[in-house]
């Protein structure tokens, strides 16, 4: 008999970060299963995916990228402002190197905060990207970015 024991729910929380890494676009766990804020804001940004960029929009069926993330977090009971500016003023930054997922990416363009989005893990995000598109799950596209946790 093993003398040492699983933790069922750290087993439950590595199995959740795997897999929305891994496979957030077709992941339909319930964002309960989630143990942390994180996990469970990425799992909520999933269920967005293919939602239309509509400026001024914050849901629960148009988004801009402000917009996609104060509706997400107040899913899950977190008040963020509708501006990426103002977010970042909002949230606790973090450096790049400790970014992990459901943490907030913000682009930087001109001196100032251009963009938000939901980090995913594995270089990726969640974003209502631009007039245009819909909310998906990219790549990200620039390093010049910034990190805040809700």
């Amino acid at each position: 008999m093993p003398t040492h024991r699983l933790r069922l729910p750290a087993v439950l929380a590595a199995l959740v970060t795997l897999l929305s890494t891994l496979f957030i676009g077709g992941l339909s766990a319930p964002a309960e299963a989630a143990t942390t804020l994180g996990q469970r804001a990425v799992i909520e940004a999933s269920h967005h995916r293919g939602q239309p960029y509509v400026y001024g929009a914050a849901g629960p069926t148009r988004f801009d990228c402000s917009g996609f993330t104060l509706y997400v977090y107040s899913r899950l009971g977190k008040h963020l402002a509708h501006s990426a500016a103002t977010q970042y003023g909002q949230v606790r930054h973090i450096s790049r190197s400790a970014i992990r997922p459901g943490d907030l990416v913000f682009m930087r363009a001109g001196g100032g905060i251009s963009h938000v989005g939901i980090y995913a893990g594995g270089n990726r995000w969640w974003v209502a990207p631009h007039t245009g598109a819909s909310v998906k799950l990219q790549t990200l596209y620039s390093t010049n970015y910034v990190v805040g946790r809700p």
